[in-house]
């Protein structure tokens, strides 16, 4: 085990254990004094080597004998939290004596590991002073001769560079008197290194100075100033100051035209103190900065003096000619017999240069026989984990894990736990991130908004990648790169923190804390799972879960072929998180309610049509997901299936996502309008979704809705096509966060409150049949960015006027039967990127000044009588255009 690895790892093991002792001491339970006090000097005694680990984690490999006790450290960490765990259990099960008798049994417990960590401390000393003792390297020196070398052995391959090279060289070079900085950013190995030498080789001649300078975040202000001034040619005498130094230099440059690379760049601190010696005299200089995190590069952000070029993967086609360039040097070609296997390990490197680049170079010292080339293709992640020749790109891609702060680390490892090339919804992610104990409360937040926080760190840091992203730009689905989960999954085996079994084969340590099961011959019954935290099967055959999972606290097996709830899960009685989505369980038992800790309830997409009343005393859920979309043999009105809920919902007053729940059913309707009634508690909600409301339920269910203000998400459907939904109730309080509206079912009249939201970035108005046009009350909401219509209107012109809707970005207007005319004046719709046109019969044309639109990408049009000849002339600004009749796509024929 790599020392840094270790160390990066025990280290976050330590203070993720600090923050459960903390919770454990103060809010669980009234702890006997002794007890108390054992605890706390627990936890000083772990906060002494939380502190020894953080300084490790900068310092040089203090070796071997280091790495051992780093081993210690995180076994002792797991050990401790066992010993929580197991009195939380028994305190779930246990009443009266046998509860008094856990309570010594504990403080024993308690004894053996401060013994283990007293003999922890007394190594610790001499660590310490190792590790003090060793001089200081700086932060980013792991890799830097890897982004380096080629620069200054000449072999630099252009292959993959050119377009943005030419974009960078002519931004460089533009006259716009004025100071300009480019940040580089991307991923580690992503070659921005290579490009901006390769840039700043070609105009640094223009320029009448030019300094490249490699960042580091272990150099104080002075120190980076100092060597930048030095860069220059200046005459430092000492003693100096940073003020003094910064003087020298902005005089220095005065009235100067030059360029500046800072490459690598980790600190935000080390730019600005950097700038502040840079002077904006509109001589047209240019700085150019490369950096893995694109957090710095967007927090530095002020107007149009600042912009961020994002570095992109190579294309299948160019990392194929890399590829081959380097791993057939003489030809560049791949022989016959090696395109299948090559072509996978290409797939592999998922366009990153560095990892193309050094696979390439190692298999061309390498027998190019199929049988030679297959063993490394499916050895790849042992090579990865060796010290051998591919360690190079280990270090690269390491360096960016061990920036991150404690709190994310364990967040990015947990990406390990999922399928490659399986995307990660980025809801799911979060809630799991909850269960597990990472994400950390933050006042007047909450935790799933904590939660988003860290993501959209981990993605802005270039770790985890934005596979989808939604209508508003925000990331739907999330994964990592091939190669770097090549890396964590190497840690995570080797750190106990997750076993994978999948293809190759694995062996189930003793404590390892999560399963991920993605093959289809794995018994869990035939398993000691003792220590096991968090389970997941990955909709890989029949799955029999036994009882040995007793500390489990997250149990994801959506996809599984089961048709019965597995009765054994109510045993779990530490379950946070519940995930049977997708299987075709019909019922689940009273005895849920046991769970008293679960926090995520997902049955979505099951045939679950009913609640028991049970599941009320689950206090501490927060989202209880029962619907299934039956897209089989009913009305499209109909295809949400939602759940009936039990009496007294408003008891789960920590809920923060219900849907959808049925608001009415034929029979017994007094009791369903006393649960509508009971949602008014429900004060936490962010999202609710409701289906089958009847008309008279409608001024209940708005009185409810407004006592939630924290509501985002709000869907609600009436009882059938012919009833209509009266909200009219809504105008005196209307939700003033809500972002995501969709009501399906008639309106009488367009509600008027919603012209007031705000915050509105997406709205769906379907079978609303309004005789109005809905248009004319949407065009002002400043941030809508999705409006849709779906036999909404019956009216026959809809009219967009200039300057109205200025962000909105997709437009979908179908099934208005009576529509014959739109208008776009010029001017509105500046941000339109798609427009969808479908089923309007009498709508003759194509939108009036759609030939105005210049932001559209894309058309779509289903089953329209529009004239071909005039729809070629007004579109072909229009880079994609689908036009369907009856289904089937139709051949769009330029002219």
């Amino acid at each position: 085990m790599d020392t840094d690895i270790g160390g990066a790892i025990a280290g976050s093991a330590v203070s993720f254990l600090l923050l459960k002792l903390d919770a454990f001491a103060t809010r669980e339970w009234n702890l006997q004094e002794n007890i108390s006090r054992a605890l706390q000097n627990l936890g000083i005694e772990l906060r002494s080597i939380e502190a020894l680990l953080r300084d490790a984690a900068s310092k040089k490999d203090p070796g071997h004998q280091f790495t051992v006790w780093i081993q210690n450290v995180r076994d002792q960490a797991y050990a401790i939290e066992d010993v929580l765990d197991l009195f939380r259990l028994h305190q779930e099960q246990e009443t009266g004596l046998r509860r008094f008798k856990m309570r010594h049994s504990i403080n024993h417990l308690i004894k053996d590991i401060e013994e283990s960590l007293q003999r922890i401390q007394q190594t610790k000393e001499r660590y310490q002073t190792m590790i003090f003792t060793t001089s200081h390297s700086p932060g980013n020196t792991t890799d830097h001769h890897v982004r380096v070398a080629p620069l200054f052995a000449g072999n630099v391959d252009p292959v993959g560079i050119e377009e943005p090279t030419d974009k960078l060289t002519s931004w460089a070079l533009e006259e716009k008197q004025k100071l300009e900085v480019m940040f580089v950013v991307g991923m580690a190995g992503l070659g921005k290194t290579t490009l901006v030498h390769s840039v700043y080789e070609r105009v640094k001649q223009h320029f009448d100075c030019h300094v490249w300078i490699t960042a580091s975040k272990s150099k104080t202000k002075l120190d980076n100033l100092t060597r930048l001034a030095e860069k220059f040619g200046c005459q430092i005498t000492h003693p100096v100051d940073v003020i003094g130094l910064t003087r020298k230099l902005r005089k220095l440059l005065l009235n100067q035209r030059y360029v500046i690379v800072f490459d690598d760049l980790w600190v935000k601190e080390v730019w600005e103190s950097l700038r502040l010696a840079l002077p904006d005299d509109g001589n047209n200089s240019r700085i150019i900065i490369t950096t893995r995190r694109g957090d710095i590069a967007n927090s530095c952000r002020d107007g149009d003096s600042i912009v961020v070029h994002k570095i992109q993967p190579l294309s299948p086609d160019r990392a194929a000619q890399l590829f081959y360039l380097k791993a057939f040097s003489r030809t560049g070609r791949c022989p016959s017999g090696l395109e299948e296997v090559s072509k996978s390990i290409i797939q592999k490197c998922d366009g990153l240069p560095l990892g193309i680049i050094e696979i390439g170079r190692f298999l061309s010292n390498k027998s190019p026989t199929r049988n030679q080339w297959k063993i490394f293709h499916d050895s790849l992640e042992s090579e990865l984990r060796s010290n051998g020749e591919l360690s190079d790109i280990v270090k690269v891609l390491f360096a960016s894990y061990k920036d991150l702060p404690y709190h994310l680390k364990y967040c990015f490892l947990y990406m390990s736990i999922f399928p490659e090339n399986d995307p990660v919804k980025q809801r799911r992610l979060v809630r799991l991130w909850i269960a597990e104990g990472f994400v950390i409360e933050k006042s007047g937040k909450t935790l799933e908004e904590v939660g988003e926080e860290y993501l959209e760190e981990l993605i802005d840091r270039n770790l985890i990648q934005a596979n989808e992203l939604d209508f508003d730009g925000l990331p739907k689905t999330v994964g990592v790169h091939s190669l770097m989960l090549k890396m964590i999954l190497s840690m995570a085996y080797e750190e106990n923190f997750c076993t994978v079994f999948a293809e190759a084969p694995r062996n189930l340590t003793e404590n390892t804390r999560r399963l991920s099961i993605q093959k289809d011959d794995f018994e869990v019954s035939d398993q000691d799972l003792s220590h096991v935290r968090s389970f997941f099967s990955f909709g890989i055959g029949e799955l029999k879960i036994g009882s040995n999972f007793k500390l489990l606290k997250v149990l994801d097996i959506q996809g599984t072929p089961l048709e019965e709830f597995p009765t054994v899960i109510t045993d779990l009685l530490l379950l946070r998180y519940l995930s049977l989505r997708n299987t075709n369980i019909s019922s689940i038992p009273r005895s849920l309610s046991d769970l008293r800790h679960l926090e995520t309830l997902d049955l979505k997409q099951t045939l679950v049509t009913k609640v028991p009343k049970a599941v009320l005393q689950l206090e501490k859920l927060r989202h209880l997901l029962v619907y299934r979309y039956n897209m089989e043999g009913v009305r499209p009105f109909d295809v949400v299936q939602g759940f009936k809920a039990p009496k007294g919902i408003s008891a789960l007053k920590n809920l923060q996502k219900l849907s959808f729940v049925k608001a009415s059913v034929q029979r017994r309707m007094s009791r369903q309008l006393r649960m509508i009634q009971g949602l008014d508690n429900l004060t936490q909600l962010r999202k609710l979704g409701v289906v089958e409301l009847a008309k008279e339920d409608g001024a209940s269910l708005c009185h409810a809705i407004g006592k939630m203000p924290n509501l985002h998400s709000l869907s609600v459907t009436s009882l059938s096509m012919d009833v209509p939904l009266d909200l009219d109730a809504m105008t005196d309080n209307p939700p003033a966060l809500l972002q995501r509206l969709y009501l399906k079912g008639p309106l009488q009249k367009f509600p008027s409150w919603i012209s007031s939201l705000q915050d509105l970035v997406r709205i769906r108005l379907k079978w609303s049949s309004l005789s109005e046009n809905p248009v004319a009350a949407l065009q002002n909401l400043p941030y809508l960015v999705e409006l849709q219509l779906l036999d909404a209107y019956t009216g026959t012109k809809l009219e967009f006027k200039s300057r109205k809707f200025r962000q909105l970005k997709i437009l979908d207007l179908q099934q208005l039967e009576q529509l014959s005319s739109i208008v776009m004046e010029e001017g509105t719709l500046p941000c339109l990127q798609k427009l969808i046109i479908g089923h309007c019969s009498k709508l003759e044309h194509v939108p009036r000044g759609i030939n105005k639109l210049i932001h559209l990408q894309m058309l779509v049009l289903y089953d329209m009588p529009q004239k071909a000849d005039q729809l070629r002339r007004l579109v072909r600004h229009i880079p994609c255009i689908h036009s369907y009749k009856h289904g089937q796509l139709e051949v769009f024929e330029e002219d």
